[in-house]
C-alpha cells in the first residue's frame, strides 16, 4: 500500500466578479483545474464538483485533488499554470477553506 495525500478546497464565489455570475465563476474553476491533469505532472488527480443544492451555509464548489506528496502538492502551488487559475480565483472568491490529509491506496 502507499499513501496518497488528498487535497480538498472548498470555495464561496461572489454572486457576480469578473463579468461572470457565481455559477459561471465554478464552471470555469471545473473546467481549468481539471484540465491541469496531465499538464501537470505532480499532479494525480482532480476532480470539481459544482453544488447542486442553493444554500447560505453551502459552499459553491469543492476541488478534490491527489498529490504523491506535500512537497508535489506545493510544485503543484507554484507551477504557472495553476498560479493563473489561482491568481483568478483570488478576484472571484469570497471565502476558501481546505483540508490535507493522506490515504492508503
Amino acid at each position: 500500500m502507499t499513501k496518497v495525500l488528498k487535497h480538498i478546497v472548498m470555495w464561496k464565489f461572489h454572486e457576480e466578479a469578473e463579468g461572470r455570475t457565481r455559477q459561471e465563476n465554478a464552471q470555469w474553476m471545473k473546467e481549468h483545474l481539471e484540465a491541469l491533469v496531465g499538464q501537470i505532472p505532480e499532479l494525480l488527480s482532480a476532480e470539481v464538483g459544482i453544488n447542486c443544492k442553493d444554500s447560505e451555509a453551502a459552499y459553491d464548489a469543492v476541488l478534490t485533488a491527489t498529490f504523491h506528496s506535500f512537497e508535489a502538492m506545493e510544485r503543484y502551488k507554484n507551477h504557472p499554470l495553476h498560479q493563473q487559475i489561482s491568481q483568478y480565483c483570488k478576484k472571484v472568491r469570497k471565502d476558501r477553506i481546505a483540508c490535507d490529509y493522506f490515504i492508503e491506496s
